[in-house]
């Protein structure tokens, strides 16, 4: 099956739906440096550099999946909240595309803040636009740490579904592990120029990750987020303040940093995923990113549900 994205980022929804079984047909995404990365790792992709608002989709009709992780700031309970009237909002961009190329489904990410009551009169309306279009339309706040994340990442899912389509797609089902401390996920990577306080320092970081996030492009260098955030980060024994270069020396005493490597790893992305750009960029990427394991999740579901859809008809035309 084939898939559409915007807004690709650095590739962790597209990562995910490769797990899944997709195909990309197109990735578009207006950042040159994020659009260098998915070059990086998948230089047979079709990567395309622009600016959603501008992409004609007609070319691509017909495609099986269109996917979307929109821009958060227009939600985000950290910033003001102007929904449709921020100038970040691509819903309607991502609307018109939808028209365009007619998926059979939609799958959209999103922050925690989209399903605040402020954004009622918005999603009714979301909804309402979906069904004009064919599509039926739900959401679920999936976190991360259900699917083997080792972090706190509460993320909003919107799926639409051609309405001939919807009946057998279900939400994935969580883990019934809880997913390793960050202690278990980071140890070795802490160890790599011979820490000798890696083990007590892993001993220490007993628990998941708070949610990382995104370095801002308006504000500054990579760090660990707010002051609350650092507090939590210091809790597990790292320093929230900046990010390093490279792990901890062997000699080394007190709080280490994390690595845009080590930030990748507990968002989900695979040790052999390179990120494009010096360290702010890099972390940018990844502080941003949708975690694979749990778009791998929706996507193979989707799939499902669109595969037994489509042998349903095949037997019923034969």
């Amino acid at each position: 099956m084939q898939s559409i994205e915007f807004c690709a980022g650095a590739g962790g929804q597209a990562l995910g739906l490769e797990q899944a079984g997709f195909r990309h047909a197109a990735l578009v995404e207006i950042e040159r440096d994020f659009a260098k990365t998915l070059e990086l790792n998948r230089p047979t992709w079709n990567v395309i550099s622009q600016d959603m608002n501008t992409f004609d989709g007609t070319p691509y009709r017909g495609v099986d999946l269109l996917t979307a992780g929109l821009p958060c700031p227009p939600f985000s309970v950290a910033g003001k909240q102007l929904g449709d009237k921020d100038e970040r909002n691509l819903f309607p961009a991502a609307l018109r595309l939808i028209d365009e190329i007619k998926p059979k489904a939609v799958m959209i990410e999103n922050v925690r803040g989209f399903l605040s009551a402020v954004f009622d009169d918005y999603r009714t309306h979301l909804k309402k636009q979906l069904s004009n279009l064919g599509y039926e339309t739900d959401w679920r706040l999936l976190n991360a740490s259900d699917f083997g994340v080792p972090q706190l990442r509460p993320r909003v899912v919107i799926v639409a579904i051609r309405q001939d389509l919807t009946d057998a797609f279900d939400w994935p089902s969580v883990s019934p592990h809880n997913p390793p401390t960050v202690g278990e996920t980071l140890r070795d990577l802490m160890a790599a120029n011979g820490w000798h306080g890696a083990d007590t320092w892993a001993s220490r970081a007993n628990d998941i990750a708070p949610t990382i996030v995104g370095g801002s492009k308006k504000h500054g260098g990579p760090d660990l987020g707010p002051t609350r955030a650092k507090r939590a980060w210091a809790s597990l024994g790292v320093e929230g303040r900046t990010i390093a270069d490279s792990a901890p020396d062997k000699d080394f005493v007190g709080m280490p940093r994390l690595t845009t490597r080590m930030v990748a790893r507990l968002q989900g992305f695979p040790d052999h995923w390179q990120f494009y750009g010096r360290k702010t960029m890099a972390y940018r990427q990844v502080g941003n990113a949708f975690p694979p394991p749990v778009a791998k999740a929706v996507a193979n579901n989707l799939r499902i549900a669109l595969a037994v859809q489509q042998n349903f008809l095949v037997h019923a035309v034969g």
